[in-house]
């Protein structure tokens, strides 16, 4: 048996196969992780400029003041009463965090699925996934699934960029 013509088949098939499946691949990777942002941004908004009031209570109570207390998750309230301070500022900065990771949640996957700006989004994504998993959920069952499955798909579209299927592309932005 000739190694050498086996190996060169190899590679050509190989080749082939890489020029045809990468930009297909590197689409589907796009929007399945921005699926899962965009699903959890739109749940923010009740309409155009139209923010959740609801979820000013998911970043205060779930996120920031979890009852119980997640070891290790950043707590903002008294550890005592589970409670913010009557009137603390502390209220008007975690509202302001719930609206921009609203917005954020939208933009970024937005920029992802049609490929515009892709690597500044997937960065962005890829800071907010490392803030809930520092900052809000840090255990490790919450990192193994899901976040280490965003920051995987995150880091293939930095590396990589969107492929030919994207804005980016179309605009020379990217090779």
């Amino acid at each position: 048996m000739n190694t050498e013509l086996l190996g060169s088949g190899y590679r050509a098939v190989s080749s082939q196969l890489q020029r045809v499946l990468t930009p297909v691949l590197l689409l589907m990777l796009r929007l399945l992780v921005a699926r899962v942002f965009l699903l959890s941004g739109l749940t923010k908004w009740n309409g155009w400029f139209d923010f959740n009031a609801d979820k000013y209570d998911l970043f205060l109570y779930e996120f920031f003041c979890p009852d119980p207390i997640r070891p290790g998750a950043l707590l903002l309230c008294d550890p005592q009463t589970l409670d913010y301070a009557e009137g603390s500022w502390l209220i008007g900065v975690i509202k302001a965090l719930a609206v921009t990771a609203g917005i954020m949640e939208v933009l970024l996957p937005v920029m992802l699925i049609i490929g515009l700006f892709s690597r500044v989004a997937a960065l962005g994504l890829l800071f907010m996934v490392g803030f809930i998993q520092l900052a809000v959920f840090p255990e490790w069952a919450h990192w193994w699934n899901p976040a280490a499955w965003w920051v995987a798909i995150l880091a293939v579209i930095l590396v990589m960029g969107p492929g030919t299927f994207s804005l980016d592309r179309m605009f020379k932005m990217e090779r």
